[in-house]
């Protein structure tokens, strides 16, 4: 037999996040130390998912074996449970102040991830494009090409905290955008938009006919009193899907449960709609115990956040003090989720992706380059990871502020 070629498309799936880890992984064999500031999984710090939602799956599973009432073990409807359904639809409506959403107007899926993919698989044709942030969640970026589609990123204003600017989204969207992704809080920056950015994003998205996918799986974890402004509860005819799940706010990643919100003031996304419920159908259900988490998650669990938001506050504090302290490293002050992006000066025909292996290899701290994530040509970036307890983020940004000065020295370069 011949060898067995993969799809040309594959060639330009990446993830930067999960692609360094292998190199991490091979340092370790070695018996190196790695210090793991690149994934955000809270579970694997000091972060523990609320009890009550622990025992709701095991319960449910004991529950099935007693009754015929309940079993979890069969498929569901391809849309979710209607409990797990009707409290997203509560919560849309009474906490994220999105008008008019119904059961209906929700579908489950098996992570925030999986709406995500069906949503730009149900909308883009060969040579058709979606706008993404960049810097941004990589998924996108990964996925669109995947269904033929083309990238289309906009810039961020790093000046300006990494809001979005509404020239800089003019100058990008041409006849064949089809949507305009956008990640609040954001991942990379931990950028928590203000009003007049999801304004700016709301009439752009109206003056070119473009579904908005707002992610916005964050929306809980913003610090210094922050307030999150869901974009389709300011929409007055855009169609808007919002992405959410259980993963981030409520510590358990692992679970798979996430949901998107359908948002169609002006009932202009019925056909894309049932294009979407067409593959939701096909791939027949969400994990089916999981989803009796979701109702007593939004309806019933809060008293985990204080104690999160703390950590991560003070985590955060730490980070950006740290960071702005290194000679040739700036930091913006992130505002929610738990990431920074700090801005590298590199010397010429140095790349931000060189910078982070040489920093593995010598420290073991493990972040992720930048432009895994996008950015503006001629800059360099990393991600960080702030969820680690404090004494493991001080030894981390140690090192990275001897390797920094001792990379500048190799490279006769010094920053501004």
């Amino acid at each position: 037999m011949r060898k067995i070629i993969p799809a040309e498309r594959t060639n330009k799936v990446t993830y930067a996040i999960r692609d360094i880890v292998v190199k991490a992984k091979q340092l370790e064999a070695t018996g190196k130390k790695i210090l793991y500031l690149n994934i955000g999984d809270p579970p694997v710090y000091d972060f523990e998912t609320p009890e009550n939602l622990r025992k709701i799956v095991a319960n449910k599973i004991v529950e099935s074996n007693k009754t015929a009432d309940i079993n979890v073990s069969t498929y569901c409807d391809s849309m979710g449970i209607l409990e797990a359904r009707e409290a997203i639809a509560k919560d849309a409506v009474e906490k994220k102040n999105i008008k008019n959403v119904k059961p209906g107007d929700v579908a489950i899926t098996s992570g925030a991830s999986e709406a995500i993919t069906i949503a730009i698989s149900a909308l883009v044709n060969p040579g058709d494009n979606i706008m993404t942030p960049s810097p941004g969640y990589p998924l996108y970026s990964g996925q669109i090409p995947v269904y033929h589609g083309e990238l289309n990123p906009y810039y961020l204003n790093e000046e300006k905290g990494w809001q979005i600017d509404l020239d800089e989204l003019e100058k990008r969207v041409d006849n064949r955008t089809k949507a305009i992704v956008v990640i609040n809080p954001n991942n990379p920056t931990g950028a928590n938009y203000n009003e007049e950015s999801i304004r700016n994003i709301l009439k752009f998205a109206k003056k070119h006919n473009l579904v908005v996918f707002a992610d916005e799986i964050y929306d809980k974890l913003l610090m210094d009193g922050n307030k999150h402004i869901s974009i389709a509860s300011l929409s007055e005819d855009v169609p808007v899907i919002t992405f959410g799940g259980l993963s981030k706010n409520y510590i358990m990643p692992g679970w798979r449960v996430g949901w998107a919100i359908f948002s169609d003031p002006s009932g202009n996304m019925a056909e894309y709609r049932e294009a979407i419920n067409k593959l939701l159908r096909a791939r027949l259900c969400a994990p089916h115990p999981q989803q009796y988490m979701i109702a007593p998650a939004l309806n019933e669990t809060t008293e985990h956040f204080a104690e999160v938001l703390d950590k991560i506050t003070i985590r955060r504090d730490l980070t950006y003090k740290m960071l702005n302290e290194i000679p040739g490293i700036s930091c913006v002050k992130p505002g929610g989720a738990f990431y920074a992006f700090p801005k590298i000066q590199l010397p010429d025909g140095v790349g931000d992706e060189e910078y982070v292996l040489e920093l593995l290899e010598e420290t073991g701290v493990l972040v992720v380059f930048g432009s895994g994530f996008g950015q503006r040509p001629g800059t360099g970036h990393f991600r960080i990871v702030f969820l680690p307890q404090e004494d493991i983020l001080i030894k981390s940004y140690e090192a990275i502020a001897n390797f920094t000065e001792k990379f500048y020295k190799k490279h006769n370069y010094t920053p501004l």
